[in-house]
Formats: C-alpha cells, sequence, structure tokens
C-alpha cells in the first residue's frame, strides 16, 4: 500500500511539472508597457482582458490600475507614488501573424526599428526605450525575420480604458531569429495622429 501511495505521489508530481512547462512554453509577451496622455489631468482606469496567464505587473495588477495622469504622461496611484507607465507581461498560445513583415540582418536592427516605430508612430522617447530593450536580444543574430501584429495581438489582449482615449496606438513585434535571409513580402507601416487624450502601447514576443 505504500509503495502504491509514493507511486501516485511520484505521478502526481510529474503531472504537476509537465503542466508547468506547457504553460511557460507558451509563448511570453514582454513587456507591453501603457503610456497615458490626458489632455488635462484626470483619473483613469485601464483594465486588460488577456487570452493568457499575466505573470508579472508593475505597480501590481489587481484585476485593473486606477491612476490620475497628467499630461506629460506622469502617473499617480492612490498612495501618491508616481509611474512613468504601466507594466505587464502574460504567456499564451496566441498564433502571431508572419505573412508580412522584414527580413532585417542583425547589425541593421537599430536603423531599421529606428524608422519603423517612427512611422508607427512612437515618439523619440518611446522608441528609444523599446531599443534599450529589444536591442541586446535582436542586433547578435544574423538576420531577424520581424512582423508587427495587429488583429492577432489585439484580439488576444484586449485593452480597456475609462475614460475612452481619442487615439490608441498598441506597437507589438513578434520577431524570430534566423541564421540565413528569407523573403518575405513586405509590411506597410502606418499610425493614427495623435489627437485628443492619447493611449500608446509597446511590446514583443520572441517566436521560437
Amino acid at each position: 500500500m505504500k509503495k502504491v501511495l509514493i507511486l501516485c505521489l511520484a505521478l502526481l508530481c510529474l503531472c504537476s511539472l509537465t503542466a508547468c512547462r506547457d504553460i511557460f512554453n507558451e509563448p511570453v509577451v514582454e513587456k507591453p508597457v501603457v503610456y497615458l496622455y490626458p489632455e488635462e489631468e484626470m483619473e483613469v482606469t485601464v483594465t486588460l482582458d488577456y487570452d493568457g496567464v499575466l505573470t508579472h505587473t508593475y505597480p501590481a495588477y489587481n484585476g485593473g490600475w486606477t491612476v490620475t495622469a497628467a499630461p506629460d504622461g506622469t502617473l499617480r496611484d492612490a498612495a501618491g507614488r508616481e509611474y512613468y507607465c504601466l507594466f505587464w507581461e502574460g504567456a499564451s498560445d496566441t498564433a502571431y501573424d508572419f505573412s508580412r513583415g522584414f527580413c532585417v540582418a542583425g547589425s541593421d536592427t537599430a536603423a531599421f526599428l529606428e524608422d519603423a516605430l517612427a512611422k508607427l508612430g512612437l515618439t523619440d522617447t518611446e522608441a528609444q526605450e523599446f531599443l534599450i530593450y529589444w536591442l541586446p536580444r535582436m542586433e547578435g543574430n544574423a538576420y531577424n525575420r520581424i512582423a508587427f501584429q495587429g488583429d492577432a495581438y489585439t484580439d488576444s489582449a484586449r485593452l480597456h480604458v475609462t475614460p475612452a482615449p481619442d487615439t490608441v496606438l498598441r506597437v507589438f513585434m513578434a520577431w524570430q531569429p534566423l541564421d540565413k535571409a528569407v523573403d518575405i513580402a513586405p509590411q506597410e507601416l502606418t499610425a493614427p495622429e495623435r489627437t485628443g487624450f492619447t493611449v500608446v502601447e509597446w511590446g514583443g514576443c520572441q517566436v521560437k
């Protein structure tokens, strides 16, 4: 009986470990950060309806974020602590779209992203933060396949903001390191004009 009990416990542990691997082997949505730029100081609530598991948030998510946002992007919580953005990461099984995109030599990644992010509507400061995070992972590769996501991302990570913003800009990059160049149909990069209360988000995911 004791041997049967030990065997059952071992199988239970094995199943638990397998479940953990299944969760954490999913592609990780890395460092989406959300900036809020109202026209005047106001209280803003942000919630995320995500088809996956949130792994990290800051400030703590707790079902949503409610902050006082200033026109310069400064955020303040109920305790008076200041932030410049809202941060989250998560793991999901979202299938990203690589039907169009770019194949970029690792050494050309910085110049490519500077140009692409400007076309996608990020400010210099927002783009610099994007590059500081992603460039060390990409520029050492022979090539990178890069595709900026639309519905494949926004349909799986639905962002709700109250009061409703006038402009929403969500830039999400899926990418794969490559040993050699591949052909891929080019992607057109555009952005809406930033007017009124503007919400900006950027993030990315390395797809293996």
